[in-house]
């Protein structure tokens, strides 16, 4: 389950900036390489700042690994996804470059599928053979 942050509480605590740790299940869906899966949770550490204006900007990273068989030779494999996110949330905005949140309420929901979709690497090599110098990963 994808957590929601609390923005008026936060406001309420003055708590402006802080971290957020947590784990989510990805959609497997999310997953376009043939015959691979998500493997395990995603890991999200992300830092929140919310500005004067109730916009909140979120920067972090995730971690997943990805199982499956390999793209090149089909042999089982498996590899650790790792990467920098951020994403700026704003009060009821729907200007579609940014995200937007109501009742003071952010649901990290389609960020983290977003940002999940923009590290999947285009497709899974095993380390022994595959991935060699003129066979390049993503």
């Amino acid at each position: 389950m994808v957590p929601k942050f609390d923005v008026r509480k936060a406001n309420a605590e003055k708590k402006y900036a802080g971290d957020l740790s947590f784990t989510f299940e990805a959609e497997p869906s999310l997953v376009e390489i043939p015959f691979v899966s998500i493997s395990s949770p995603v890991e999200a550490n992300l830092h929140y700042e919310i500005l004067e204006d109730d916009s909140v900007e979120i920067a972090g990273g995730l971690t997943f690994t990805l199982k499956g068989n390999c793209s090149r030779c089909l042999k089982e494999t498996e590899r650790q996804v790792s990467g920098k996110v951020e994403g700026y949330f704003v009060p009821g905005g729907e200007d579609g470059e940014d995200y937007s949140y109501s009742n003071g309420v952010i649901d990290f929901g389609e960020f983290l599928r977003d940002s999940v979709i923009f590290l999947m690497p285009s497709r899974l090599v095993c380390s022994e053979t595959c991935a060699t110098p003129d066979y390049k990963e993503d």
